[in-house]
């Protein structure tokens, strides 16, 4: 059956098995889609790292869209599946990828080093964000028909590592799109309003989910315009462009979860990242 799945895949991409997929990156941050068995059996479950996988039916074959953590090492993983007659396994290669330095400045001193009050909320807060990440709805069918959630200028890309008024904080976890206040941000796909609120490095916050693991999060917001339950599709409102939080001007930061790990955005648009960073070259020329 392994060989057969293999050939299968050297003669027809995943691209153009059926449904739109998230482009494959096989990194740290990276997202790979793994062909699994044909679907006339039951739905496997698969695991990686030990978290479960999203597995959906491609035109009659199980296929799995897996995460790969940021801190994720350059090696060979197990891809553990576990099957009505078997347990199986596929090994995932993961290559080096060595992300570019990004140097801010915070004005607000308190948002790279916290006082005793505010690491307090901050502390509540991952409670919180904890609980809504870690949702996961049994979905069939999942939308990755992704569209950017506002338009505006790619102003800063997944993976970065980060100096905050020079002390290394953690990468950047998700995409930033520069637009002015109040600028519209919209769902990219079908989801459900899972989480909204006020954190501290985050500001306002919407969290959807898309289905089985697959969360999309809205940060720095000015504007909420959705609550927790609301059903939105692809188009509808979430709210506007803000700089509440960690900022250093109006923006947002969007961050996708897969199997509990934040990846990169830009795979989930792929054709429309050409036409956002091509933004910074016009920002350029009028200087």
């Amino acid at each position: 059956m392994l060989k057969k799945i293999y050939l299968l895949l050297l003669i027809f991409p995943l691209t153009c098995l059926g449904m739109e997929l998230p482009k494959e990156s096989v990194v740290a941050g990276g997202v790979v889609n793994v062909l699994l068995l044909e679907a006339n059996k039951p739905a496997p479950v698969a695991h990686f790292l030990d978290k479960r996988v999203l597995v959906i039916n491609d035109r009659g074959w199980w296929l799995a869209v897996v995460g790969i953590p940021l801190d994720t090492k350059a090696g060979r993983y197990d891809l553990k599946v576990k099957t009505a007659k078997k347990p199986m396994k596929f090994r995932i290669t993961v290559k080096p990828k060595k992300y570019p330095e990004q140097h801010l400045t915070i004005k607000n001193k308190r948002m790279v080093n916290p006082n005793p009050v505010d690491l307090a909320k901050i502390k509540a807060d991952r409670v919180i964000l904890s609980k809504a990440l870690s949702t996961w709805s049994k979905q069939a069918i999942i939308d990755f028909s992704f569209k950017p959630p506002v338009e505006g200028r790619l102003s800063s890309r997944f993976g970065l590592r980060r100096f905050f008024n020079k002390q290394e904080k953690n990468p950047h976890s998700g995409l930033d799109i520069a637009a002015p206040t109040g600028t519209k941000i919209k769902a990219p796909a079908t989801a459900k309003v899972i989480n909204t609120g006020s954190y501290y490095y985050s500001g306002n916050a919407v969290f959807l989910d898309h289905g089985q693991g697959l969360i999309t999060g809205y940060f720095h917001l000015n504007k909420i315009n959705v609550k927790i339950g609301d059903m939105v599709k692809q188009g509808d409102i979430l709210g506007t462009v803000g700089s509440t939080g960690r900022v250093t001007g109006p923006h947002l930061h969007w961050n996708v979860y897969l199997n509990g790990t934040k990846v990169d955005p830009a795979l989930f648009i792929a054709k429309d990242i050409p036409r956002l960073a091509a933004k910074n070259k016009k920002k350029k020329s009028k200087k």
